[in-house]
């Protein structure tokens, strides 16, 4: 993955509650494994899209509630592969946030009042994981929460896996000074 630290970025809005997975990328194209090429179907049954716009954006800002419906990380995927590293909203389904930040997109969740002031006056935004605040284009700022593991790994450019892959040496000499910590797991299978 690639780290992300901060982002400098215009703004797409589409400002709509409830944005589904189904809408994020259609059904029919779920029958792929790779994340590449998704992006050219991102909202693709959705004409309010501004997709020539939104070229080279790497922040969408939605309503509340983004994600929601199905479970399909294939949604992240198209957002990602289109060019966001980033999504701004009043809220998210939490099986989008959790597939989102696997996958190196920041739900970015901030207050209504930042929200209304994005949306009426959209443009260059700052995305900045090291302070965890988002610079709207008037200047102001508002703090957005994310969970600290979540954050390092994004700094980092890391999944679990490879965190899991560093701490290797330290598990090792671990379990070197507490054998019995083993005791009774399943050596050979």
């Amino acid at each position: 993955m690639t780290p992300f630290e901060k982002v400098r970025s215009r703004a797409v809005v589409l400002p709509v509650a409830d944005i589904d997975t189904d809408r994020i990328i259609p059904a029919r194209f779920l029958k792929v494994t790779d994340r590449l090429g998704l992006g050219e179907h991102l909202f693709t049954d959705w004409p309010d899209f501004p997709r020539d716009a939104a070229r080279g954006a790497r922040v969408l800002v939605a309503g509340p509630n983004f994600g929601c419906g199905s479970s399909r990380e294939h949604a992240v995927w198209a957002l990602r592969d289109f060019g966001f590293r980033a999504v701004v909203a009043l809220s998210f389904a939490d099986i989008f946030r959790n597939n989102a930040l696997k996958n190196a997109v920041v739900p970015v969740q901030i207050d209504a009042e930042a929200h209304g002031r994005l949306v009426k006056s959209p443009g260059e935004v700052t995305i900045d994981l090291a302070s965890l605040r988002i610079t709207l284009p008037d200047g102001t700022s508002s703090s957005f929460p994310l969970e600290l593991f979540s954050r390092h790994c994004l700094m980092e450019g890391v999944d679990e896996l490879a965190y899991l892959i560093a701490q290797e040496a330290d598990i090792a000499a671990y379990e070197r000074r507490n054998p019995d910590s083993l005791r009774g797991a399943p050596h050979d299978v």
